[in-house]
């Protein structure tokens, strides 16, 4: 299985997805769209808006999804198998506001 995953470095959402595939030892690429335009605009393209995260599970583009989002289609179509095992994080929540912060310093608005 090939993963794709458009991410912020530091977020709610965003860790929500990077635990779902620590929970189930899904190797993927961790493609961070803070701090590289390009990726930015890939995501962008590639999901026809402007929200993320974005997962890319073999060619298929889930848009603006939680981990929790992502956990369940990868459930759904047998990709992976239910596990009892911690996400040791929460798999659908927003950044905090310490978050939010952090990022208002750093991110820069390509669009």
């Amino acid at each position: 299985m090939k993963i794709k995953a458009y991410l912020k470095p530091s977020c709610g959402w965003s860790n929500g997805v990077r635990a779902v595939m620590k929970k189930h030892s899904l190797a993927f690429e961790d493609i961070d769209i803070i701090n590289n335009r390009a990726n930015y605009a890939e995501m962008v393209a590639k999901s026809g808006q402007p929200l993320s995260p974005c997962v890319e599970i073999d060619g298929v583009m889930l848009a603006d999804i939680s981990g929790e989002e992502v956990e369940n289609y990868l459930l759904s179509n047998d990709l992976v198998k239910p596990s009892d095992a911690s996400a040791g994080a929460v798999l659908n929540a927003g950044c905090s506001d310490e978050e939010h912060a952090k990022m208002a310093t750093k991110t820069v608005r390509f669009f």
